[in-house]
């Protein structure tokens, strides 16, 4: 997935998590990068991304002081490449079931809720979920990744994740990949159209991570990435 395009990319601020990795990752690969709470730079970018870590409800409480939720839903209607990555991924959901019931943006139908801490009394499951996780295809693209921002990746391919709860979409066709995590199976990243969420971090996945940010690079000029 070659372009000749250089997207610009907003990572935007909201008090939550790992901009300056996040940053390096995209500047990495060739897309000029910059952190910031301003609308207008949000809507002006090709290329939107929403990281995080921390809480939901304290995310969504910060979204909307800095009246940055209809500007995120207004990139996820446009043609700009809107990218959530872990917390920033859920926050895409309509709810989020931790410490609480909380309204998320809605772009992607469906829910956050925690892991089972443990699966019977002699296996204990560890939550959070921290490390190197293989991951599969999943949903519409159950064979391959070809042309979509997980291209170039193979099958069981492992990714670095850090999280205690997952996304559980009320369509599981918009699931990219899967991943497994005790018994549970769980959504690793989600594509509809110019959004893509994914529940690990690319900036923290060595050569395969920087393949994600490579691909969306690619996708990320206007006049770029098609429907999934």
């Amino acid at each position: 997935m070659q372009s000749s395009d250089r997207s610009s990319a907003a990572i935007v601020d909201y008090g939550v998590g790992n901009l300056f990795s996040v940053m390096h990752g995209l500047r990495k690969v060739g897309i000029p990068a910059t952190i910031t709470s301003s609308k207008d730079d949000i809507l002006a970018a090709d290329m939107v991304v929403v990281p995080g870590v921390g809480a939901f409800g304290d995310a969504m409480a910060s979204l909307h002081r800095l009246d940055l939720v209809e500007p995120l839903r207004e990139v996820a209607a446009s043609d700009q490449l809107l990218v959530g990555i872990c917390l920033g991924m859920q926050l895409f959901m309509t709810e989020s079931h931790e410490f609480g019931t909380h309204r998320g943006l809605n772009i992607f139908p469906g829910v956050v809720v925690p892991f089972t801490p443990s699966l019977d009394d002699d296996s204990r499951l560890k939550v959070p979920h921290v490390g190197w996780t293989r991951n599969y295809a999943s949903g519409d693209r159950s064979t391959d990744w070809t042309g979509s921002p997980l291209e170039g990746l193979t099958q069981g391919e492992y990714l670095y994740f850090v999280h205690s709860y997952y996304a559980v979409l009320e369509d599981p066709g918009l699931a990219t990949s899967t991943a497994t995590y005790g018994d549970t199976e769980f959504c690793s990243s989600m594509w509809r159209g110019r959004v893509f969420g994914c529940q690990f971090h690319p900036e923290r996945s060595g050569s395969q991570g920087l393949q994600i940010y490579q691909n969306l690079a690619s996708m990320g000029a206007r006049t770029g990435m098609g429907e999934s």
